[in-house]
């Protein structure tokens, strides 16, 4: 990765997650130069399927602050570039009850391109969250305490 990684840090408190993929973005020129600029937010984003295309949505971009009257929609529809063998295996992972599909990473690779990695996800109850909340503590308890 060249430099920029954005993480949808509540994705993995909120969701088990299951399977992992990388995803090309299709994005316009005063989108990609606002993501290297670090600007974007993948906090509230999910992934939906219209027809046989993969999108994702919410995802927020802020408005690049050069930009004219090109400027793009911060929260527009932002399709997924996948081969057909992925999207037909993520079609059929997601129609089992209670999965969904979220952004976990945006970043640029070593060529420039913008990537988003996808996860087939299931979301956690309440008491997973606080079990979760736990293990996390103990952790850095223990990381802690090695320190000294």
């Amino acid at each position: 990765m060249a430099g920029i990684a954005i993480k949808n840090k509540k994705a993995g408190f909120e969701y088990y997650l299951t399977e992992e993929f990388t995803a090309g973005i299709v994005l316009t020129g005063t989108e990609i130069k606002s993501v290297r600029e670090g600007k974007a937010n993948l906090t509230d984003a999910y992934c939906a399927f219209e027809g046989d295309e993969l999108f994702v949505k919410n995802m927020h971009i802020s408005e690049y602050k050069f930009g004219t009257y090109s400027n793009h929609d911060p929260k527009r529809d932002r399709k997924l570039l996948l081969n057909r063998r992925e999207l037909r295996k993520i079609i059929a992972k997601t129609r089992e009850k209670g999965l969904t599909i979220i952004p976990t990473l945006l970043y640029i690779n070593d060529k420039g391109l913008a990537k988003l990695n996808i996860a087939i996800a299931k979301g956690k109850k309440l008491y997973d969250k606080r079990e979760s909340l736990k293990t996390k503590d103990t952790k850095r308890e223990i990381d802690r305490h090695r320190d000294i």
